[in-house]
């Protein structure tokens, strides 16, 4: 375990609207920071740090916590991990002998450690003569990759070889189980032995913007199946928030940014002078891409290949940048499968003019709907104009909706007003079923269904919100914590009904009758983020009136304890009906067994 004084010692050093503000732009509201939530999309601002309380919370999707509660859910780290890259980061060195054993879960510095090396070991191999010449003369002569570009990516070869990695890097004093869990080796079902994950394949580091290498791509160089091999998911990786070539990109996309498909393409695009390409990795495009794309540029341009599956990727990719307010151009190549292909046929400068060119998401979207439909028949022009008033329908702006009104009316031949009027009808519709959700999102919030971090509130309201109300309380105030101790307050945790309840009392009390006394950051050793994220909401629930005396915590502690008196009273009735039930049931038996 991590002493107390050194995760404050973290924490204080952390200031929670720095490290934030890396992640999120942020602006004054009052005496609090507004932005747009990180961790779902949004348009209008409902995150906000609390400087005073060195919180933050989302009032749009429930995230909240502390700085080390932010960083668990912005690197998908656990506790510990987080107050790791912290302590790092405030320049603190936590001691060897009180980080915990993690021999089970790898920790993230040392996967880096092993791909560090295991990058080390394919570079060798590629640069090595008698081992690599094949892969190198795929690279400069199939691709036409200069020896600066192969260098500057870190690109290596496996050998075609089942343990050639793996005994290298067991003579380096990485263990097995190290291995298989960073997804450098596999074991065999059958002798239990380790064996490479990667043979004879071309290998592409994955970088982070700290310079970290988290994770490998390996590209076979034949017809063989699979193209592809990326890592799995590791403690120090989770693919669906790393972008390829961020690490370089990050320095040249401000104002706008090319999305790829791959690590070819990626690179090709580098090396032609384009330095703002970055690609997934080896996965669709998720949210949370969107809105670690969000972070570092205004404008997207999707370079997609131009076959059916590239297409409607590039349409999943517009849908998500654009719910993170980004503006989204798509390229049309031609003549080309993919921008590797047709920047070493046609050359950098062809390539820009295409960029140059590149359409809006409603024209991308506008010639895929007419593509679809015989627009000179009747049945094809209505089919067609109702699929375009509903995408004309869910874009926001007025002015944009006008714009894109006179174009769908040029292409199809119809009135510009009778297309407005069906646009009109369209987000009626939309209005209403958006008014229908949110009533029944309410409804069941009211009655806490879907309450994934506390589920047991549903089956007693009355005795969640008297939880509630004391939690918030002795999150804020030490004097209530301290009324609880020494008994002025009777209240137990057999008195609670939810688990989370349970647990949340527990450990608060725990905490306050230590010798280190209450600390809300030690909370987050205890709880998941989702759950610190209650926790807070809570804090602010309760901040936000003016009355929190003493008598408002006796009140709910006497609300609790009758519903808990209730809750046994009934089950004893229960219990007691059942016994004369059985009585019954048994004096029947005994009368039938006489007759």
């Amino acid at each position: 375990m991590i002493p107390k004084e050194i995760i404050e010692e973290i924490r204080y050093r952390s200031d929670i609207e720095d490290v934030i503000g890396t992640y999120v732009t942020l602006k004054r509201a009052g005496s609090n920071r507004n932005g747009l939530c990180p961790f779902h999309s949004e348009k209008t601002p409902s995150f906000t740090v609390f400087p005073t309380t060195k919180s933050f919370y989302c009032f749009g999707c429930g995230a909240g916590g502390d700085v080390i509660t932010f960083i668990q859910k912005i690197e998908n780290l656990d506790y510990v991990a987080a107050v790791e890259l912290l302590a790092t980061r405030a320049g603190i060195t936590i001691p060897n002998d009180v980080t915990p054993d993690t021999a089970k879960n790898v920790s993230r510095r040392r996967v880096y450690e092993m791909n560090l090396e295991a990058a080390k070991f394919f570079r060798s191999a590629l640069f090595d003569p008698t081992v690599g010449a094949e892969a190198m003369q795929y690279l400069t002569e199939h691709r036409r990759m200069g020896s600066a570009v192969i260098k500057r990516f870190g690109l290596g070869y496996a050998p075609n070889d089942f343990g050639l990695l793996t005994r290298h890097m067991r003579q380096k004093g990485f263990g097995e189980d190290e291995l298989v869990e960073a997804f450098l080796s596999g074991r065999s079902r059958k002798s239990g032995k380790l064996y490479d994950l990667f043979r004879n394949r071309i290998m592409f580091p994955v970088i982070d913007t700290a310079g970290n290498i988290v994770a490998f791509g390996g590209r076979v160089m034949d017809d063989s199946k699979p193209k592809y091999l990326n890592s799995a998911d590791t403690p120090g990786f989770k693919k669906s928030r790393i972008l390829f070539g961020l690490n370089y990109a990050k320095d040249h996309c401000a104002q706008e940014l090319i999305l790829c498909e791959g690590y070819m393409d990626t690179i090709a695009m580098h090396a032609a002078g384009f330095e703002n390409a970055v690609a997934t990795l080896g996965t669709a495009i998720t949210s949370e891409h969107a809105r670690l794309l969000s972070r570092y540029t205004k404008r997207v341009v999707i370079n997609y290949d131009s076959d059916e599956a590239g297409q409607k990727a590039a349409e999943k990719a517009m849908q998500l940048l654009s719910e993170v307010g980004l503006t989204v151009r798509v390229l049309k190549l031609s003549g080309a499968k993919d921008a590797d292909e047709f920047i070493r046929r046609y050359g950098a400068d062809r390539f820009r003019s295409v960029m140059e060119a590149s359409r809006t998401a409603f024209d991308f979207r506008l010639e895929n709907i007419l593509s679809r439909y015989d627009i000179m028949t009747a049945e094809g022009k209505i089919r067609a104009a109702r699929e375009i008033t509903s995408l004309i329908a869910g874009t926001g702006s007025g002015v944009e909706r006008e714009l894109y009104l006179r174009a769908a009316s040029e292409r199809l031949g119809i009135s510009g007003e009778s297309l407005g009027n069906d646009v009109a009808r369209v987000r009626t519709r939309m209005r209403r079923e958006a008014r229908q959700k949110e009533s029944r999102e309410v409804r069941m919030s009211a009655r806490s269904f879907g309450d994934r971090v506390n589920p047991d509130a549903a089956k007693s309201p009355a005795a969640a919100a008297a939880e509630e109300v004391i939690l918030g309380l002795l999150l804020l105030y030490p004097e209530h914590r301290r009324a609880c101790v020494d008994g002025r307050v009777e209240l137990g945790e057999a008195d609670f009904f939810t688990d989370f309840g349970k647990r949340s009392f527990h450990a608060v009390m725990e905490m306050e009758r230590s010798a280190d006394g209450f600390s809300f950051s030690a909370l987050g050793e205890h709880f998941t983020p989702d759950e610190m994220g209650r926790l807070v909401r809570l804090q602010q629930d309760r901040g936000s009136l003016q009355n929190n005396d003493l008598s408002v915590l006796t009140a709910a502690a006497a609300s609790l304890i009758a519903e808990r008196e209730k809750r046994e009273a009934k089950e004893a009735g229960d219990w007691q009906s059942e016994i004369a039930r059985r009585r019954t049931e048994l004096q029947k038996k005994k009368e039938q067994t006489k007759i």
